[in-house]
């Protein structure tokens, strides 16, 4: 390659690294959105249950979200250009293994693998970024990589509904092959090493198990509440041990020598804003795109491809905005933006509430549309916030935590939806089946298959009157439970639009001396 090298200049290099960056981050979004058109597919193929799905997307998004801190405090230390084409092989090494899973446990193992891949990835994406632009023009260079991972969320859903259709959806983890070669040659071709030298090169391994064991419990018991029993010794003990592990994790923090969380950036309000309104962007996106892709392919009944393209609406209004909104946001700073977005987000989500047995696409669309306005003037603002709070020598740690507190709250978000969607659901079929002469049996059996595309065998096993009625109170008690899931993440919205307005400063990045770290003496 280095016969290529006189092309990249000191004006230039900053550009060349933003989109070897680029390729990265769009593989790492693209798994966000990739899986959950072939979700009915998988459910088919490997027998899977509502909480083997919500694992397939939750196991690969929970392991991004305990590893990330980490990830970026190895990219600090190791350098972050080594570790991250360390996760760039890991995660096509785990996608070639999520094509060949046999069962439904090898697919969640492999998505979990996924996982600590991108989780070495991402936070160097955003440092190195935040290493190569100064603060000033920042917010353009964050703008443009949340266009591409816009774009990768946009083409998400077509591509894995076309592979799925045409091909098989295992091809949608083969898809990252030659995107990880493609990051690969241009990392190598464009990046320089960088790595913080303002610290020692302890990693805080305990900080990150105990973090580890205690989102996993909490997350576990969200996912398989209502199958064990809130009120089951398991459950009970679940959440117990996971809060407590919380707890514990907060003191080793202030005990070692590297935490993972450095407690100075809480003292930042523009950091700590940017956390929250990470988590919540995250918490009313993913459960919003995990829910209606169910929606729409087994209540309206399109099939995996014209069920992505029905998402399109929503992500190219974010490839065109998120750039201009990180150009508004060197201007005008932050808060304006992410508050409008937050506003926009839960008002769209209000909307898609709406939702009743008669309600069809087209009652989807306008609202499909404002959440795209509204995701794309959150996102790059949140992320160009948290990175201008710190030095450039801690943007590895900040991009962690500001990765992590988004996949944490995905997870959450999914896990919580969930958890209220199956709860309402069965008081529901419970209520309409009463008097139906359907067992509780069946009941359940419904219950469990609701919205994964199960029930065809189940309705097929009843009489034909029951069958029919048992089909109408599915659908009714799908559309219902998915209604009142998305109002809690409507007013997660706007109770994070709140917290934006109080937490975050209206200052630009020119305006700003109070980043949080020692600043580099050259550049």
């Amino acid at each position: 390659m280095s016969r290529y090298r006189h092309l990249i200049t000191e004006d230039n290099s900053k550009w060349w690294a933003l989109a070897a960056m680029c390729f990265a981050l769009f593989m790492i979004m693209l798994d966000n959105t990739v899986v959950n058109v072939a979700l009915p597919s998988i459910q088919d193929d490997l027998g899977a249950t509502i909480g083997g799905l919500e694992w397939t997307i939750n196991g690969y998004t929970l392991s991004i979200a305990v590893m990330l801190a980490t990830g970026g405090r190895l990219g600090d230390i190791l350098g972050r250009r080594r570790v991250f084409l360390a996760g760039v092989v890991a995660f096509a090494i785990a996608s070639a293994s999520a094509g060949l899973a046999p069962s439904q446990t090898a697919l969640v193992i492999s998505r979990i693998a996924q996982g600590f891949g991108a989780a070495m990835m991402m936070p160097a994406t955003l440092s190195i970024i935040a290493n190569a632009f100064p603060p000033a023009e920042r917010g353009r260079a964050i703008g443009t990589w949340a266009g591409v991972s816009a774009l990768a969320l946009a083409a998400g859903p077509v591509l894995g509904g076309f592979l799925t259709e045409q091909v098989s959806w295992r091809a949608i983890f083969y898809l990252n092959l030659p995107v990880a070669a493609a990051a690969i040659a241009a990392t190598l071709f464009a990046v320089r090493e960088s790595r913080d030298e303002t610290v020692g090169r302890e990693i805080d391994w305990a900080g990150t198990a105990v973090l580890t064991a205690g989102l996993t419990a909490i997350v576990l018991s969200l996912v398989e509440g209502n199958g064990w029993g809130w009120g089951s010794p398991g459950i009970v003990a679940l959440l117990i041990g996971g809060f407590a592990l919380l707890g514990f994790f907060a003191w080793i923090e202030t005990r070692v020598v590297a935490p993972m969380v450095q407690f100075e950036f809480l003292l930042s309000r523009d950091f700590i804003g940017a956390l929250g309104v990470a988590s919540v962007i995250s918490f009313a996106m993913l459960g919003m795109f995990f829910f209606m892709a169910l929606y729409i392919q087994n209540v309206l009944g399109y099939s995996p491809l014209a069920a992505g393209v029905r998402f399109l609406p929503t992500t190219l209004v974010i490839i065109v905005i998120a750039p201009i909104a990180g150009r508004l946001t060197d201007r005008i700073g932050p808060r304006p933006l992410i508050v409008c977005g937050l506003t926009i987000v839960s008002i769209s989500l209000y909307l898609q509430s709406l939702i009743s047995t008669d309600s069809t696409y087209g009652s989807l669309l306008a609202p499909f549309i404002l959440i795209g306005v509204g995701i794309a003037l959150t996102m790059s603002p949140m992320s160009t916030a948290a990175m201008n709070a710190v030095a450039e020598s801690k943007a590895g740690l900040a991009s962690g935590l500001l990765s992590m507190s988004r996949m944490v709250g995905g997870t959450f978000g999914i896990a919580v939806l969930g958890a209220i969607f199956q709860a309402t659901s069965r008081s529901r079929l419970a209520e309409s089946l009463a008097a139906s002469g359907v067992s509780e049996q069946a009941r359940e059996a419904i219950a469990k298959q609701l919205g994964s595309g199960g029930l065809e065998p189940i309705l097929a096993s009843l009489p034909p009157e029951q069958a029919s009625r048992a089909a109408a109170a599915a659908r009714e008690a799908f559309i219902s439970s998915l209604s009142g899931a998305i109002r809690i993440s409507a007013a997660v919205a706007i109770a994070g639009a709140a917290a934006a307005a109080v937490l975050l400063s209206g200052r630009s990045a020119v305006e700003r001396t109070d980043r949080i770290g020692p600043e580099p003496s050259s550049r």
